[in-house]
């Protein structure tokens, strides 16, 4: 039995869950509202303030959906209370970011600036070196900080680039002289 998909989901207040036809699971909440469709093999009961996940058989992909879809429920809760965030470092001599509008404006040694426009259910603030990307949507939120990330991944020479603040770079050593 799946350990994840047997943990039930406390519903917060503030917080309602509803499940129609279909597994088609509305979160809403003080941050927003989510819905998704889960596969309708899965059975998704809602009791009180508890949110349980079943499966109907030991079959290889009712075992694997199970966990899944009880995290992605708990995501979906977690989000609507308290939204999810991820936050990115801008390292490098002459590298700077701005927003300016709705749009994330990035000097990455290119020569050119590179432009973000910010997506419906995100939020981006820019401190200093640091962006922060924020929402209810905890795929939406990841994704898009992959996407900002991408736009130049730090190097492992001098450790220029786009990181994550918990990201830990493995630096190389550089090039010696050598002997002719």
């Amino acid at each position: 039995m799946s350990r994840i998909g047997k943990k039930p989901v406390v519903i917060p207040a503030g917080v309602t869950v509803t499940v129609a036809e279909g597994n088609v699971v509305t979160v809403k909440g003080p941050k927003g509202e989510l819905t998704n469709t889960f596969n309708s093999d899965m059975i998704i009961s809602v009791e009180g303030n508890v949110l349980t996940v079943s499966r109907p058989s030991d079959e290889a992909n009712h075992r694997a959906l199970h966990g899944l879809t009880r995290t992605l429920i708990a995501n979906m809760v977690e989000g609507v209370e308290k939204g999810f965030s991820k936050e990115l470092e801008v390292n490098g001599v002459g590298y700077r970011c701005e927003k300016k509008g709705n749009q994330l404006v990035m000097r990455l040694g290119y020569s050119h600036e590179v432009f973000m426009e910010e997506i419906p259910g995100i939020n981006i603030a820019v401190n200093g070196n640091k962006i922060t990307i924020s929402g209810i949507d905890k795929q939406v939120v990841g994704q898009f900080a992959a996407e900002v990330r991408g736009k130049r991944p730090p190097e492992p020479y001098k450790g220029k680039g786009i990181k994550y603040t918990t990201e830990v770079i493995r630096r190389k050593v550089g090039k010696t002289g050598g002997k002719k």
